[in-house]
């Protein structure tokens, strides 16, 4: 059994990572909301809850016609993107999450789950930055503790 200095830290699963939940948010006009799931809006709040009960298969049948229906819609975009990291799909989560902060570059999830999206990927140097920039931006402790595992796992490699 190797010593603990030895053994890299495992990063927390990236189930724990979910884009704020905002009434209105990402575009989103939701006094206009009527009912079915045929509009990108009633999509947003029917992905999230399924997002929420960890069914992102489901979640993705639901987003995928609303952002062909609306691609530029971030929230919709951010819904997919959680997906994709629930279900470890890290190169197609990384592609929603780089148009995101793209599109918003003072996002802080979006830079923190493109960060963590990376981290998973064993791409740490590329990591790097977007956890610092999101830990600078929130001051969230998960933040902090995100950049000190990346910084630490780098440094004992050398």
């Amino acid at each position: 059994m190797p010593d603990r200095d030895q053994t890299e830290e495992q990063p927390p699963p990236l189930e724990e990572i979910a884009p704020p939940r905002m009434s209105g948010g990402f575009g989103l006009d939701v006094a206009r909301v009527e009912t079915g799931v045929d509009r990108p809006e009633d999509a947003y709040r029917e992905a999230w809850d399924l997002l929420a009960a960890r069914d992102p298969r489901t979640a993705l049948g639901l987003l995928e016609p609303a952002l062909e229906q609306d691609p530029a819609n971030t929230g919709l975009r951010s819904l997919r993107a959680w997906a994709y990291l629930l279900r470890a799909q890290l190169r197609r989560a990384e592609d929603d999450l780089r148009i995101l902060v793209d599109h918003g570059p003072d996002d802080v999830w979006a830079r923190h789950a493109l960060g963590r999206a990376l981290e998973r990927q064993d791409r740490l140097t590329e990591a790097l930055p977007h956890l610092r920039l999101a830990a600078a931006m929130s001051g969230d402790v998960e933040h902090e503790v995100a950049v000190l595992r990346v910084e630490r796992v780098l440094m004992t490699r050398g």
